[in-house]
This record gives structure tokens, sequence and C-alpha cells, in this order.
């Protein structure tokens, strides 16, 4: 796969950014090397002391300001494609003055991303201080398009095939950070790029729902959780996470898996769109609190994904937000026994018209090895 989309995709998305930040009544945005920056123009361009800023007027063409050090990297983005006009400093040159110069007026958002040490001095050469474009991008980043959606059914079916290995890979004896090594190996094989990160939480371990991994020893009747993922080009994240079982499980922890799968299932199927966040995340805490389970269940139902392993929508208690049509996010409840043991299960789901796509698929059971 290539390192982007084609050049079409981001001219839409910066005519579709420059819209919005006209709704807004703001006179540009100012985005340095981050997600918004790959997310606008495919870019991997990276924050340095030297200042690199896509400058997105209004109103007019866009302005990429850039070290003279740092054009080559401009290539593998969409920058040449789109004919965006290049101004390039050297050392010497006052870059936060080109990007003033290349904004219709002082009323500037910035990519949440940008660091102090740039915007520090571009609010003082606006003269008043620069808002967040969060609220400018967050509807397009949210909103996936074809070629996003492709790029995390990919990244969903990546981390399906590792998540079917794991099985084989635990067993008595074995530690935590020897499985943990094993599923990296996999991560990479099956088409990651890269691993974001290995939950391997075993035991008491499993309590923790962000644990890592350790030199912990699998021990029979343990329950493990598995949470896994990483990107697949062109930077669309996998998130998946299942729980297993060392032997037969305990028939009480067994009772409370089977709830928390009946209420993965129920905030599953409240998915579609007009629901908001909220009532999601109340359709899997319900669940669990029919049970007595709800003091067990201590984070939020879910997190947007895409270029980010978490973005807007947060599917949590007060967010009012309607779903719509394409936006993706997990949905992955847990419950935890402090000291004893933990389970999660967590798919990838994409809002459609009419409900939700899971882009995971492997069992939700507590699958037994070893």
């Amino acid at each position: 796969m290539t390192s982007r989309f084609d050049s079409s995709v981001y001219s839409r998305r910066l005519a579709a950014a420059a819209a919005a930040t006209a709704e807004a009544g703001l006179a540009g945005l100012v985005i340095t090397p981050g997600h918004d920056l790959r997310y606008l123009l495919g870019s991997r361009a990276e924050t340095f002391e030297r200042l690199t800023a896509l400058v997105l007027p209004a109103d007019g063409e866009p302005t990429m300001v850039v070290p003279r050090l740092e054009v080559p990297a401009l290539a593998e983005s969409a920058v040449g494609d789109l004919g965006i006009a290049v101004q390039d400093w050297v050392d010497g040159d006052d870059p936060y003055r080109l990007v003033a110069d290349a904004l219709p007026g002082a009323a500037a958002a910035v990519t949440d991303a940008m660091p102090a040490l740039h915007l520090v001095p571009l609010a003082g050469l606006l003269g008043t201080p620069p808002v967040l474009a969060t609220a400018v991008l967050r509807r397009l980043r949210m909103h996936k398009d074809p070629a996003e959606i492709d790029a995390l059914r990919r990244a969903g079916a990546a981390i399906d095939r590792v998540h079917a290995a794991v099985p084989g890979l635990l067993a008595a004896g074995r530690t935590e950070a020897d499985v943990a090594a094993d599923i990296a190996e996999a991560i990479v094989a099956e088409g990651h790029t890269e691993v974001a990160f290995i939950i391997v939480g075993s035991g008491p371990n499993g309590a923790d729902p962000h644990h890592a991994c350790s030199q912990r020893q699998l021990r029979n009747g343990d329950t493990v959780v598995v949470d896994i993922g990483g990107p697949v080009e062109p930077g669309y994240y996998s998130d998946c996470t299942r729980t297993y079982s060392i032997g037969e499980p305990d028939p009480q922890v067994a009772q409370h898996y089977a709830v928390l799968h009946r209420a993965q299932r129920a905030a599953v199927d409240a998915v579609r769109p007009g629901v908001t966040a909220e009532q999601v995340d109340a359709a899997a805490r319900d669940v669990l609190a029919e049970a007595g389970l709800a003091e067990n269940f201590v984070h939020r139902t879910g997190h947007g994904i895409g270029l980010s392993v978490h973005e807007e929508p947060y599917i949590v208690a007060g967010n009012d937000l309607p779903l719509a049509t394409g936006m993706a996010f997990s949905v992955e409840p847990g419950i935890y026994f402090t000291g004893r043991w933990g389970a999660r299960i967590e798919d990838i789901v994409i809002v459609t018209d009419d409900g939700a796509e899971p882009v995971n698929s492997r069992p939700h059971e507590l699958v037994v090895a070893g």
C-alpha cells in the first residue's frame, strides 16, 4: 500500500476545512506536523525547532511554510500534486512572519499538536491568541470517507489474524513478556507498519486496564486480557481486545464474563445514526449494572479511531453528540476485580445508515487456551 491516499482525497479535505474555517468566522488555520497535517495533506513531516506549517486561509490559496532543509520531505505528501505554494526559509529568517503574511487576518486557529515553542511567537506576532482548530477539524475527521473506511477494515482484518494466533501463544509457564514479543512479531507480519501497543494482562494484572506486560508467568486458571493494535498504510489504526483463559475458567469468572459479553453486544446493537454517544455507553453500562457489576466498569465504553488511536467521538457519559454515518470508534466495556482478574471485549465499529459494521470478527466468547 502507498503511504497516502490519492491527491484528490486531500484536495476535497482542504476545501472542506477551508469552508469550515470560514463558517467558524476565522481567518485561517495554521497546521504544524501531526495527525491534522497528515489528514489534510498526507504529510509525515515531523516537528523540529524549525517551523513547518500549512497555512490554510478561509478564503484564498494554502501555503506551506517550511525550512529549506525540509523541502525534500514534502515529496511524499500531496503538496506537489495539488500545486500548493511553498514558502521556504533559512536560518535567520522569521518563519512566523511568513505565516502571518499568508493569513488574511489575525483570527487564526492552530492544531492542538502545535508546540509552545512555535505557538508563543506566532501568537505574539498575530496580536491575538489563536484558538484551537479542533472544533473546526473534528467534524471532518470524525466522519470517515470511503478511503478511510477501507483502511480501517484492512486494519481490523490484520489484527484479527493476530488474535487468531494468540491462543497458541498462551501456556502456563510463559511470561507476559514472552507472549508480547511473539505478538509484536505477528502484528508486523500481518501487515502493520509498526506495533502501537500490546497489553498482555494475566491474572491480577488483567485488573489494570492499562497494564502493558511483565515478567509474570502465566498460570493455569488465569484469565488473560490481550489488547493490541498498530497502524496500516496509510496510517490508520487497529485496536482490538479479546480475553482468554488458561484452561477452563472458574465458574464465577465464566458467569461474570457472560454478562460482559452481553454488555458489549448491547452497545454494538445500540449504534445507529441519531443515537448519542452517551446512549451507547449507557447500553453497555446498564447491562453490567443489572448484574451488580457497575462499579467494576471503570472507563468509557469507547473512543474514536483513525489516524490517531484515540480521537473523537468518545463514547462516554455526558457526550450528547448524535452519531452519524461514517463515524468509527471502539466498543470496549470491561470488568476489573483488583488483585484478582479482569476482562475486556473490544471491537472497532463503523456507523452505517442503519446500524454498525464491526471491522473485527474474532469470537467474543472467553477462549480457552493452553
